[in-house]
């Protein structure tokens, strides 16, 4: 028969193994980048956001990504908590923000329609799919 204080160490121990793995677990989580993509649930920003899902979706075991329709009350509340206002089509967050720098220091607003294929003729985007996956490589280390 087990003394009762060996029986405690074990319990305490598993104990202490289980928190350190919820720890662990925590902490691989809150490294992962969140990519949240606020857009209309229509054409043409759906054919525009194609050449971004693609590239998420090639890394998707290393981030989250959450697709908001921008025309729900989930979606406008979004948008009101990161200070997009007006009539924008898309806003792609990463890790809460829009707003980024480049590698050259210059700064890209993930807001709008992307540049690119998919986008529509006379809208000319700001930002890229390449841009999204620049700055989530960073992250990504």
């Amino acid at each position: 028969m087990n003394h009762p204080l060996h029986t405690r160490r074990r319990w305490i121990a598993a104990l202490a193994a289980a928190g350190a793995s919820l720890t662990m677990l925590s902490v691989a989580r809150a490294a992962q980048p969140v990519v949240e993509i606020i857009a209309f649930a229509h054409p043409p920003v759906q054919s525009a956001l194609k050449p971004l899902r693609e590239r998420l979706a090639a890394q998707s075991t290393r981030l989250k990504v959450v697709e908001i329709d921008m025309e729900t009350p989930a979606g406008e509340k979004r948008l009101q908590a990161v200070g997009v206002t007006g009539h924008v089509p898309v806003v792609v967050l990463i890790d809460g923000h829009h707003l980024h720098k480049r590698a050259d220091g210059s700064s890209v607003d993930l807001v709008s329609f992307p540049a690119g294929p998919g986008t529509p003729q006379g809208v000319k985007g700001t930002w890229s799919a390449a841009d999204v996956e620049a700055i989530l490589k960073t992250r990504l280390k």
